[in-house]
């Protein structure tokens, strides 16, 4: 247990959010008529925002279900693309900061 909190302790938080927000996007049911959304603009009652929607695409997406994704939300490819490319220039930028010697 104190190797795996070692591990997590030296992981950049951002990493650590963004593989977070993969799993629990694998995770999220798409096809629920209820749903957790921090958005705040949700929060303070408008109707529509640019963002929302945009897990439950990603979920359809990681699911195969190409045609309901884009339906709901058509920059979900993108939001995977950005953030795998984001964790891929993290876990870069740890190998090459750290000193294994």
């Amino acid at each position: 247990m104190k190797l795996i909190t070692n591990w997590v302790s030296r992981m950049p938080l951002e990493l650590i959010f963004w593989i977070g927000s993969l799993l629990a996007i694998f995770l999220l049911d798409p096809h629920s008529s209820t749903h957790f959304s921090l958005c705040p603009l949700s929060q303070l009652g408008f109707d529509w925002c640019p963002g929302c929607g945009l897990g439950r695409a990603m979920s359809l997406l990681a699911k195969g279900e190409f045609q309901a994704s884009w339906a709901l939300h058509p920059l979900a490819g993108l939001a995977y693309v950005v953030i795998i490319a984001r964790i891929v220039q993290l876990i870069k930028n740890l190998k090459t900061t750290h000193n294994y010697g």
